[in-house]
This record gives C-alpha cells, sequence and structure tokens, in this order.
C-alpha cells in the first residue's frame, strides 16, 4: 500500500524559504512519477512541480519556475520541493502525489495520480 507522508510546511514572510517533503512507502517507485500540487480556499487544486523517479526529468509550472526546485532522494524515498522568494499567492494545502506513469504529457493533471499524501501547510504573510 502507498503512503506519502508530507512535511515542511509552516508560516513564512513574503521573501522567505521553505523546504516541503514526502516520505514514500509501500512500493518501488521506479517508472514512477511524483508530482506537488497545490490548493487555496475556493479554489481548484494546481499542478506545482513533477519528477520522475528513474529519469529524473523534472517539470515547473511557470508560475513557479526560477523560484521552487523540485528534487528526489532514491536511498530516502522521499521527493523535496525547495520553495525561495516566496509570494503571498503560494499560500495553499501543499499536497504530495504519485503516479505509476512517467508519460510527459498528462503530468499536470491531479486526475492522473493515484495515490496522495494528507497535505501541509504553507502560509506566506506579507
Amino acid at each position: 500500500q502507498v503512503q506519502l507522508v508530507e512535511s515542511g510546511g509552516g508560516l513564512v514572510r513574503t521573501g522567505g524559504s521553505l523546504r516541503l517533503s514526502c516520505a514514500a512507502s509501500g512500493r518501488t517507485f521506479s517508472g514512477y512519477t511524483m508530482g506537488w500540487f497545490r490548493q487555496a480556499p475556493g479554489k481548484e487544486r494546481e499542478f506545482v512541480a513533477a519528477i520522475t523517479w528513474s529519469a529524473s526529468m523534472t517539470y515547473s509550472a511557470e508560475s513557479v519556475k526560477g523560484r521552487f526546485t523540485i528534487s528526489r532522494d532514491s536511498a530516502k524515498n522521499t521527493v523535496y520541493l525547495v520553495m525561495n522568494s516566496l509570494k503571498p499567492e503560494d499560500t495553499a494545502v501543499y499536497y504530495c502525489a504519485a503516479r505509476g506513469s512517467p508519460d510527459t504529457i498528462t503530468y499536470t493533471r491531479a486526475s492522473s495520480y493515484a495515490y496522495w499524501g494528507q497535505g501541509t501547510q504553507v502560509t506566506v504573510s506579507s
């Protein structure tokens, strides 16, 4: 059974940084795509970044390019999201997700991910 556990959220001021972690367990993730999504109150869940486990290809939403970096540590079965230059509009619950496909077309779609963590709150104050 796949389990994803996020940590690292919190309250930070504009311009600050946070590192989110997603500890994955329950299977071998070779061939999987791991993603980060976020959802602000009253808004739909949106894609933030993704990484393919084996090839370590990365993808980021335009709104976070140059500020957020996704990476993974295979030895620790953990995916990270380093967030720099945070803005109030980055405030949201951040979710880690996993899917058993490395395809490069649907990785931005939340519906294509089968497994989700419980989420971690990120609040950026102005």
